[in-house]
């Protein structure tokens, strides 16, 4: 028998999979064999979340990394090869090296799969935001930085909100104040972009780099960026000549380099690709090869430690993000009205369009003090209300152009002004004014492919 407690040999499991793998006595972290009607199948037996809904599937991880669920309808037998306790053991302790001269970096985790190890009794991947665990999951990181790190939350990204993001500036200025030398953070994919900006905001007048950094592809995958990400997040956070916040990602599908976008106007563009993060409307600011800083902008605001942050870490939660789309009922603008909301950012097509029989309620929104402000659906290119005559109606209401910010960047703003001030001429004024680089005064007109 294992000698795993007896609360985690089926963690995960009820109904007819807990049924299947008692019969056969196959436990989590067991290497096991599958036989069904068709094939003979080999893994891990890794556990079941606990949310799931279904519980008439057996999951193992192949040794090509990927999770596979077997339908007990079709397993004939399951025959145990090693039981967990037999299987690779922890990875070996590196003892920890870096040269007493390397920077100081904070790497401040949010969650996500970036810094992760693979638990070989279960299959399953854990966190591992301790120092000598990033040492050892990532040795060369020795070479280029002195880690402190600590957990703020490790929540899905899709659950971060406002209040995440005034905790999370809040932290990264007690670090500067301390006298860090830059800044990583970890964060989940799907909404970095999101945060990038936020903190782009937050924290003004910047004296080291602030550096986000995530993965498409969990540690325990063949193909997972992870390593290659956070090291070059490190590098850039440790020796980058500008103090910038930035996203630092895979610039490529391959290994051979990391872009830092600019925290304002980078997106994520694909599900599941490793070159899934682009910068629109402008040009990432460097990327790091091969240990290297190669710079791709001029113009940016130099590393400088005996600049004062000032921070600003409030946002205004009561902000509505519309997407207008053939067939829109304005019902959806007048609830945000009736329900008090401070403030409005229309996804709108094209140069700024939206159906003319939402002008209305639109009117009404901005006549009960609520800003309007107009981006675009497109991915590249600029608003331009003054083209078509149903843009020019939408201005003369009082709509706000967004310029070329991205939507999700012009609603992290709106949110991050509101906090600032509630005038609407105040408003206006500093939705048009370009504080962290969200607004390019030459909109690029195509992806950058340098």
């Amino acid at each position: 028998m294992s000698n795993k407690d007896d609360s985690n040999l089926f963690s995960g499991y009820h109904g007819l999979a807990l049924n299947i793998l008692q019969k056969f006595d196959a436990h989590v972290g067991d290497r096991v064999k599958i036989e069904t009607d068709s094939k003979a199948l080999e893994g891990i037996l890794i556990p079941r979340a606990e949310l799931t809904t279904t519980h008439d599937h057996v999951v193992i991880k192949l040794k090509n990394g990927y999770n596979l669920g077997v339908h007990v309808s079709k397993i004939k037998s399951i025959s145990v090869i090693e039981r967990g306790r037999m299987l690779r053991p922890e990875l070996p302790e590196i003892p920890v090296s870096y040269r007493e001269d390397a920077p100081e970096v904070s790497i401040v985790s949010t969650g996500g799969t970036i810094a992760s190890r693979v638990d070989y009794q279960s299959g399953a991947v854990y966190p591992a935001l301790d120092a000598r665990d990033l040492y050892n999951v990532v040795p060369e990181l020795g070479d280029y930085a002195k880690l402190k790190t600590r957990f703020l939350f490790n929540i899905f990204s899709e659950n971060i909100t406002p209040s995440h993001w005034t905790k999370l500036a809040a932290e990264i200025a007690k670090d500067i104040q301390d006298g860090v030398d830059g800044i990583v953070v970890t964060h989940g994919t799907d909404t970095m972009g999101y945060s990038s900006a936020a903190l782009s905001f937050a924290l003004q007048n910047l004296p080291v780099p602030v550096v986000f950094v995530g993965s498409q592809r969990s540690s325990d995958r063949p193909s997972s960026d992870a390593a290659m990400n956070l090291l070059s997040a490190v590098i850039t956070a440790a020796n980058a000549p500008f103090a910038h916040v930035v996203v630092v990602m895979h610039g490529t599908e391959d290994d051979k380099f990391c872009y830092c976008h600019p925290g304002t106007k980078v997106r994520k563009n694909h599900t599941s690709k490793r070159d899934a993060f682009r910068t629109i409307n402008d040009y990432p600011i460097a990327k790091v090869e091969n240990g290297r800083i190669i710079m791709l902008k001029k113009d940016f605001v130099p590393r400088d430690k005996k600049r004062e942050l000032v921070l600003k870490p409030k946002f205004d939660n009561r902000v509505a993000f519309v997407k207008a789309y053939p067939g829109i009922p304005p019902e959806i603008i007048d609830l945000f009205v009736d329900k008090k909301y401070h403030g409005i950012v229309l996804e709108g097509t094209g140069l700024g369009h939206a159906p003319e029989y939402l002008n209305d309620a639109l009117k009404r929104a901005i006549e009960e003090g609520i800003p309007v402000v107009m981006t675009s659906q497109c991915i590249w290119g600029r608003i331009n209300m003054y083209v078509y005559r149903t843009g020019r109606q939408l201005l003369n209401l009082g709509v706000i152009p967004g310029e070329d910010m991205l939507p999700e960047t012009a609603y992290v703003k709106l949110m991050w002004v509101l906090a600032q001030t509630r005038d609407m001429k105040e408003i206006r004024s500093m939705m048009l004014t370009n504080f962290a680089g969200e607004i390019t005064p030459q909109t690029r007109s195509k992806e950058f492919l340098g």
